[in-house]
């Protein structure tokens, strides 16, 4: 197969009526250039130059040959610059994965900015609380709570000092009364979460001087973590959600933080993938955007500034 260099440097010397002004061009030594212009005419057969100790020639061969390889490195030269130029567009398949709660009600909306901004992405969302094998399954990146478990994956934060709060609706504190201490949990009703076959029943806070950890009890479970969090705004129980799925209804009223003083469990959002290569320009500027909205959402919770505990 011909080589791309070899090509330029027959051209080039063609062009200067000189090999070793081309190899001085190239920045190759005479006698590089010399090998390059034989293993061409070798795979060629032909001889495309006439050469002596001070001159050079195209033959009547190379003269014939001369413009398909100007024409090749005009087509390799263009598609160069569309392979440039496509890499500073943003456009594609974006295809990615998120937990449902974070998913539905936040990444939803600001997914849809983006691509009123990026008008030729196309974007592939699969939505559940299940970790995505990015090896196997048709998705790019993955959008997940928590520190990974796969050493493999490349794991970028987006929202590093989020923590879950414990959160409830007006109507249920007014209906069972609003806990004061951690202790009187065991007397409310807490909505729990399942991932696969276990319950996340064990809650840990910290108090300001130790860790506090209890296991807690309700009539509802789900393992779709949007499920948990409708049936707190509904006055179901108390729920223990991270700040970005219920900060939303915290703001608006739906639900209110409960024992605000306690550091609750640390609860990262990251994005991971399989490769470094995947880090496309796209993703770049999701996780950007992504990094700030949590971190606009986050500074509207003062308890969550200083969680680095």
């Amino acid at each position: 197969m011909l080589r791309f260099d070899d090509l330029q440097l027959f051209v080039r010397a063609a062009d200067l009526g000189s090999l070793s002004a081309a190899a001085r061009g190239m920045d190759m030594s005479a006698a590089v250039a010399s090998a390059a212009l034989k293993r061409i005419e070798q795979q060629l057969g032909v001889r495309l130059l006439a050469r002596s100790t001070r001159s050079l020639r195209l033959t009547a061969e190379g003269e014939g040959f001369l413009e398909y390889a100007r024409s090749a490195l005009s087509n390799l030269d263009e598609g160069r610059r569309w392979l440039a130029s496509g890499q500073d567009q943003v456009s594609g398949i974006l295809q990615l994965s998120a937990p449902s709660d974070f998913g539905r009600n936040l990444l939803l909306p600001w997914l849809d900015e983006f691509q009123r901004e990026h008008p030729k992405l196309t974007v592939r969302l699969l939505l559940g609380d299940r970790i995505a094998d990015l090896f196997r399954q048709p998705v790019d990146i993955a959008l997940r709570y928590g520190e990974p478990e796969d050493s493999s994956l490349v794991a970028l934060p987006v929202a590093p000092h989020n923590r879950r709060v414990l959160c409830a609706a007006p109507s249920y504190l007014d209906r069972c009364g609003e806990p004061r201490q951690l202790e009187q949990l065991a007397q409310h009703n807490c909505l729990l979460y399942m991932l696969g076959s276990r319950v996340h029943d064990h809650w840990s806070f910290h108090d300001g001087k130790r860790e506090v950890s209890l296991t807690v009890s309700g009539d509802r479970f789900s393992d779709d973590a949007d499920v948990v969090r409708l049936w707190a705004v509904a006055g179901a129980g108390i729920a223990y959600k991270s700040w970005l799925d219920v900060a939303a209804d915290v703001l608006a009223g739906r639900l209110r933080v409960l024992m605000p003083e306690l550091l609750c469990e640390r609860a990262p959002l990251n994005l991971l993938f399989a490769h470094r290569a995947q880090l496309s320009k796209p993703v770049n500027l999701l996780r950007q955007m992504l990094a700030s909205r949590c971190a606009r959402l986050s500074s509207q919770y003062p308890g969550l500034r200083d969680s680095d505990h």
